[in-house]
């Protein structure tokens, strides 16, 4: 999650960038010279993350993939943003941007967890960032305040088709790693209060 000000608006060289994010106490964005503060999220938040990595972990023994939180930055090259989605999938070994062990550039699936500071830009400029992603082909946001997932899948035309689920008793196919999840697991443990 981002703070969606600009405060600090000086341009940063990405070299500077990272060795400050080296060595600081919280995460920042790197939007093309400009620093961006992560700001911390609520329990809904970090349970529905908490959640997702669970069941990413122990969807399949044999799995050919790997899940990631929010500490592993992504590279976007072609608008020069480090980003760190709120949980990642890699199928196979990652790539390393540049050989840093922070920076991988082959994310295949990325969930975010809508608040109201983000949603904007999830559904908007950071989708338009990541879908320049070659490896990614599925997105999903999860509204964190009601039963709202939206899932985004590319096709072999670099389409990407909506799907949206409401259903508690609904189930998502993540057809690029070949497992299904059940939206009710997803939100396991999580306060919804209908208005």
């Amino acid at each position: 999650m981002i703070t969606q000000s600009k405060q600090n608006k000086q341009n940063v060289s990405l070299e500077n960038y990272r060795q400050l994010e080296e060595i600081s106490e919280f995460k920042h964005e790197y939007h093309n010279g400009v620093i961006i503060p992560m700001t911390g999220g609520t329990i809904n938040h970090n349970r529905i993350i908490r959640n997702l990595i669970y069941l990413l972990v122990n969807a399949d023994k044999n799995k050919t993939y790997e899940a990631f939180s929010s500490d592993l930055r992504v590279w976007i090259p072609e608008y020069k943003r480090g980003v760190y989605p709120d949980v990642m999938v890699i199928s196979e070994d990652p790539i390393f941007n540049e050989n840093r062990q922070d920076e991988i550039i082959n994310p295949c699936l990325i969930f975010e967890v809508l608040s109201p500071s983000t949603s904007s830009y999830d559904r908007g400029d950071k989708f338009l960032y990541y879908r320049s992603i070659p490896y990614l082909t599925e997105y999903i946001l999860i509204d964190q305040a009601n039963y709202f997932i939206e899932h985004y899948t590319k096709t072999d035309n670099n389409q990407w088709l909506l799907q949206d689920y409401q259903d508690i008793k609904d189930m998502i196919k993540l057809n690029s790693i070949n497992i299904d999840v059940k939206i009710s697991d997803i939100y396991e443990n999580i306060s919804i209060t209908k208005e």
